[in-house]
């Protein structure tokens, strides 16, 4: 998001005219949730996408269409995923989704979108609310929230630290990995992440923990992960999660309740870390530690990992279903 932002603001004071692509409601099944954003170039280009297939194409097509009119200008399209968006490139989700399309020539038509900017920047959480006719010639209002992007501590810069900040990078975090090993926080590791030397109680004590920070506790030993878990457990963060079996776990947490941490606190620990697939590997782990942070992040960290495969008997039953209807 920030990368949009600042990508827009730089080409309008450029002088560049430019479309701005908010879908502002989505119901029922979509490709994307509310908020999602593509910018479109003057040159063709985008950035950001609205996920893809037609209506992605369509909102192209008529955002480029905007720039060659060169004004300045909002108005709300409306599409349902059915066959006429959605059958040519797999997206008949049956769902719908109302887009705006904002074009802008200059800053002063994005002066709402600096303060959005700027918020995220901050880390602070924002909204944009957005009026706008639609196609049929009524007005709506439409108010979006958005959340700054979330900072993923990573305590140990091992095999397993390495393969997590690669893959959290991937999902949108900005990357932090804490290790007081220096010869392994080198660039070459960790390309994409902030890296920190030194004690890794003492810096994780040291860092300004909040809402909208993850921690994920990986270092190479019992008493190293003791401390860093110590470190954090009564901080604000969104998620703590350590690795370790069961038993390791369990005799950390004895520990710390008997230091005096209160057991509500020690209770929203996710340990074992991650999701339960069978990983082995650090590749593997990263997978299921990563797939955590995502049902954290979109709130259900509460809810046990599933096959989003359709069953058996429900197959079963709508083909045969499909069958006696032809």
């Amino acid at each position: 998001m920030l990368l949009l932002l600042n990508t827009l603001l730089t080409r309008l004071a450029a002088g560049e005219t430019l479309t701005l692509c908010v879908l502002v409601r989505a119901r029922g099944s979509t490709p994307q949730a509310t908020g999602a954003m593509m910018l479109v170039l003057s040159n063709g280009e985008s950035l950001g996408t609205l996920g893809g297939g037609c209506v992605e194409a369509e909102m192209r097509t008529r955002a480029l269409r905007g720039i060659a009119d060169g004004q300045s200008s909002t108005c709300l399209h409306s599409f349902k995923l059915d066959h006429d968006f959605g059958w040519d490139d797999g997206l008949m989700c049956g769902g719908s989704m109302d887009v705006v399309l904002w074009c802008m020539r200059s800053t002063h038509d994005a002066t709402r979108l600096v303060a959005i900017r700027d918020a995220l920047a901050a880390k602070l959480a924002t909204s944009l609310t957005i009026d706008v006719q639609c196609e049929a010639g009524e007005r709506h209002s439409f108010e979006l929230p958005f959340m700054p992007r979330q900072t993923l501590l990573i305590a140990g810069a091992g095999h397993v630290g390495q393969a997590i900040a690669t893959m959290a990078a991937a999902i949108d975090f900005d990357v932090v990995v804490i290790d007081d090993r220096e010869d392994f926080m080198t660039a070459a590791r960790f390309p994409q992440a902030r890296r920190v030397a030194g004690p890794i109680d003492r810096e994780l004590c040291r860092w300004p923990i909040d809402p909208h920070t993850f921690v994920v506790i990986v270092t190479r030993g019992h008493k190293n992960d003791a401390a860093a878990l110590n470190a954090v457990v009564n901080s604000p963060a969104a998620y703590v999660g350590m690795i370790g079996s069961k038993r390791k776990v369990r005799t950390i947490l004895e520990g710390l309740e008997k230091a005096g941490v209160a057991r509500d606190r020690l209770l929203k620990v996710h340990a074992p870390i991650g999701m339960e697939i069978g990983a082995i590997t650090p590749g593997e782990i990263a997978v299921s530690v990563c797939a955590e942070l995502i049902a954290v992040r979109r709130g259900l960290g509460g809810r046990a990992a599933e096959s989003l495969k359709i069953g058996g008997e429900e197959l079963v039953r709508w083909l045969d279903r499909d069958s006696l209807s032809s």
